[in-house]
């Protein structure tokens, strides 16, 4: 009785917040189905470590010792030590992505590349507020839309923020279907919604599929060698599922391993939500500045297509564009949602997830430009 009455006289106003704060991950994951795979173990972690003297994490017992928690071990091994983790999900990720409207038309890279604009402009608006350069590039990595990526970065960076990151990062992919049509809108017209494009897609031969994952791979490690376990292990999954002869591995990959991986790396951010580190102002500043990084990409690459429109006969909609952040397949059903309701006959989702699939290279290779980048500049 006595340890469960020290146990309540414990507990502190954040630590209750932070209770609030994993049970509204909780039930946006139950009864809006947002990112449910990962947000509800997050949700259910954030609370677990704040409960005082949990037993998920490292303490010292008396009589016995200091004893290793399961959630900071799975921290220390999956994130800290080898970031093993989010680069285990780049192979599931990859296994599940068909390249095929991307490679049938080229230029739809374009709009990968143009979408990343939010990071580097994050970046710079999170300096000009106080964070450090390392601080302020793990959180404009948020921008990529990619959670794994994002996960991965403020980690080999050795972010203060992992946390609010983490939680920054898969909160607005969940919500990128509220999120990306209010961008949209601010930067298109209605005329601009209604641009129809034709799709007539080319064939693609086995062998480009084969050789595109180990192409890729090659010239990212060429030109920003800090992305390569990136997208190496991105590309290892698309070439499990394009081989031809793992089928059942690559529906391993797609199905158990990012749904085990998924689970597992929602627990085990948690380990960097505790209450004294994420109740601050500084976590609101990166909610806030995630947001504007979503934003950005999304305005980015619509307003990329606009300008491409000036040179173009067949001109291309700008929401096509808006398709090129990494939130995949969300934002290529967001962009056809969008395109129908301009006009029932809009049929954008090949373009789009074209776009959409170009965006997941781009912010992985993004992400290693960081990763290089920025310990460069710090010398």
């Amino acid at each position: 009785m006595e340890f469960l009455t020290n146990g309540i006289t414990q507990v502190t106003w954040q630590q209750i917040l932070m209770w609030i704060i994993g049970g509204t991950l909780i039930y946006l994951a139950i009864a809006k189905e947002l990112e449910p795979a990962l947000l509800l173990p997050m949700g259910f972690g954030a609370i677990l470590v704040n409960i005082p003297s949990s037993g998920v994490l490292n303490q010292t017992l008396q009589g016995i010792g200091e004893v290793q928690g399961i959630i900071d071990w799975l921290f220390e091994v999956g994130i800290e030590a080898s970031e093993m983790m989010p680069l285990l999900l780049f192979i599931g990720i990859g296994a599940m992505i068909d390249f095929g409207p991307l490679l049938s038309n080229p230029r739809l890279l374009l709009f990968g590349a143009a979408a990343q604009f939010g990071i580097f402009a994050t970046v710079t608006v999170a300096t000009l507020l106080g964070f450090s350069l390392t601080d302020a590039a793990a959180i404009g990595i948020i921008g990529a839309a990619d959670g794994p990526t994002s996960i991965l970065v403020s980690q080999v960076l050795k972010s203060n923020f992992i946390g609010p990151i983490a939680v920054a990062a898969y909160s607005y992919m969940a919500l990128v279907p509220i999120i990306q049509p209010f961008a949209i809108k601010i930067c298109t017209t209605e005329k601009d919604r209604k641009i129809r494009m034709k799709y007539n897609p080319k064939s693609v031969s086995r062998m480009t599929r084969l050789l595109f994952p180990i192409v890729v791979t090659l010239i990212a490690g060429l030109v920003a060698p800090a992305s390569i376990s990136l997208v190496g292990f991105l590309m290892f999954g698309n070439l499990i599922r394009e081989c031809g002869v793992l089928r059942s591995l690559s529906e391993t990959a797609q199905k158990d391993l990012v749904n085990l991986i998924t689970l597992l790396l929602g627990l085990t951010i948690s380990a960097s939500m505790k209450a004294e580190y994420f109740v601050t102002k500084e976590t609101l500043l990166i909610m806030v500045l995630g947001l504007l990084a979503f934003v950005f990409d999304t305005i980015a690459g619509a307003l990329f297509a606009k300008f491409l429109n000036l040179f173009l006969k067949e001109k291309i909609n700008p929401m096509v564009g808006a398709a090129g952040i990494s939130a995949f397949p969300m934002s290529s059903r967001v962009i056809q949602k969008m395109g129908l309701e301009a006009d029932s006959q809009n049929h954008l989702l090949m373009h789009a997830v074209g776009a959409n699939v170009s965006g997941q290279i781009a912010s992985v290779i993004a992400g290693g430009v960081i990763i290089g980048l920025v310990p460069a500049l710090l010398l």
